[in-house]
């Protein structure tokens, strides 16, 4: 999954949303970092409190790119 733009709440809701839909069956998930402009406190707050909850179902979800610390819990 490549991420352009900021992210914020919503960005952080629709990716938790598309990780659900997309990537139980995944072997591998790739988030891809380095075309996001920023990286909203609150849009990480959310990403990572949520993400916390259904972290286990996802095998390899690996973080890449310039925000790949900031998203990586």
């Amino acid at each position: 999954m490549k991420l352009y733009g900021d992210f914020d709440g919503s960005s952080a809701h629709e990716l938790l949303n598309a990780l659900i839909a997309h990537g139980t069956n995944a072997h591998q998930i790739f988030i891809d970092t380095d075309d996001l402009d920023t990286v909203h406190p609150f849009g990480q707050e959310v990403f990572h409190k949520n993400l916390s909850t259904i972290i286990k179902q996802f095998i390899n979800l690996n973080f890449i790119g310039k925000y790949k610390n900031s998203l990586a819990i």
